[in-house]
């Protein structure tokens, strides 16, 4: 593995508080809330205990022309408008990279289930003639990763990770990989998720994960408050475009900030919960910190997991301060945006190169009284103005996947 280091040029996201980067930013720092009440006739149909997530704040058929939209799945609608705000934030035009030093890898925790879920419904009622022949490309995880490597004709590699809620985390640590072995001197990479379905919000609330704050929905998402009482479904993407240093001073780019380190672990633990110890998630930021040769007393920020629940949020406390210590100040976007599944990762970690940037954290919301169990200094209230040289992302999924990412000011 070479030395190269690589950077941030790029940034895209259509999320619960806004339809770009901007206006996402501007919901974290200004306190808004992305979480709603479901209008659906199959809330009330089925019974569901839990009748609020964070829907999109922009449909993606606002944004995409009809026939395209019509041709992808929902997942695949965010990923591409994502993409699309990333490429050029990054100052790209077409064919401004050469296909075969250019990748794509575009992480997704359920992918197309919604048109899975459809066009079953179509065959049963209708019959085959109704089943659309693009159903497979539509309902396929990889999907999201596959149209966005079609509009940008990458060939250095088109990869999809598929690890819960820290696949879009995963993708960026992939992308890292490939440029620092040489494969590819731009990577776009992220999370598409968009899958807010009867049978999705059955099954986490047969599982006890969400929150049931149904007459308080903007207060639903509590991380680390001592009232949490579960995590709010939300859909959107995120999506960056990495390169080799050396690549992006030569064309004169714009530079966010430097991702100078990554770190992956399993747990080998619960198919769904975390290990309480926090081992497994301290070892991946532990290794983000070993490959980016940066020592803990200079991360002076963590960009939380922290989804709501009982149990994980504290867990993670304990990681950090296994791996990195006491002094990191720490923030939750999910209280803002919802849990974004396979996009939160890659929301997140847009928002974590913000915070560098611009120096400032955002405040975690709905944090009215902290868990004794959590020891760190949590932003709340208002946004806070700091001077940052580290920050870490930290994403956490089902099935014990932990990704953290090491973003480096520059």
């Amino acid at each position: 593995m070479s030395n190269a280091e690589v950077v941030v040029t790029g940034l895209g996201a259509t999320t619960p508080l806004g339809g770009d980067v901007e206006s996402t930013w501007d919901g974290l720092l200004t306190g808004r809330s992305g979480v709603a009440r479901l209008d659906e006739d199959w809330v009330e149909r089925f019974e569901l205990p839990v009748k609020i997530a964070a829907r999109l704040a922009v449909e993606p058929t606002e944004v995409l022309p009809r026939v395209e939209a019509r041709r992808l799945d929902r997942s695949e609608q965010v990923g591409m408008i994502a993409a699309r705000q990333a490429w050029q934030d990054a100052g790209f035009g077409e064919d401004d990279v050469d296909p075969e030093r250019l990748g794509v890898v575009v992480g997704t925790g359920i992918g197309g289930a919604t048109t899975l879920l459809n066009m079953d419904d179509l065959l049963e009622t209708s019959g085959l003639r109704k089943v659309s022949p693009l159903t497979v490309p539509m309902l396929m995880p990889n999907g999201p990763a596959a149209y966005i490597g079609l509009e940008l004709k990458a060939r250095a590699g088109v990869h999809a990770p598929v690890s819960a809620c820290a696949s879009g985390a995963e993708a960026i640590a992939m992308a890292w990989r490939m440029l620092r072995t040489g494969e590819a001197d731009v990577v776009v990479a992220g999370g598409a998720e968009a899958c807010i379905a009867a049978i999705t919000m059955a099954g986490f609330a047969q599982s006890r994960t969400m929150s049931t704050r149904n007459d308080d929905p903007a207060a639903a998402s509590r991380p680390w408050d001592v009232e949490r009482d579960g995590f709010v479904l939300g859909e959107g993407a995120g999506i960056v475009v990495l390169e080799r240093a050396e690549y992006a001073k030569a064309r004169g780019a714009r530079i966010y900030a430097s991702l100078a380190g990554i770190g992956t672990s399993a747990d080998s633990y619960h198919i769904t919960a975390p290990d309480p110890e926090g081992t497994g998630q301290a070892r991946a930021m532990t290794a983000a910190l070993r490959t980016g040769g940066i020592d803990p007393a200079r991360v002076g920020h963590v960009n939380a997991h922290a989804t709501s629940t009982p149990v994980g949020d504290v867990t993670e406390t304990v990681a950090v301060r296994k791996a990195i210590g006491e002094h990191p100040v720490l923030t939750a976007p999910k209280g803002a945006l919802g849990h974004l599944l396979g996009a939160a990762g890659a929301v997140e970690s847009v928002a974590t190169v913000l915070s560098l940037y611009h120096g400032l954290i955002p405040p975690t919301q709905n944090l009215s009284e902290i868990d004794p169990g959590v020891s760190h200094d949590v932003v709340t209230g208002e946004p806070r103005k700091v001077d940052l040289d580290v920050a870490i992302n930290d994403s956490f999924g089902f099935g014990g996947h932990n990704v953290s990412l090491a973003f480096a000011a520059v």
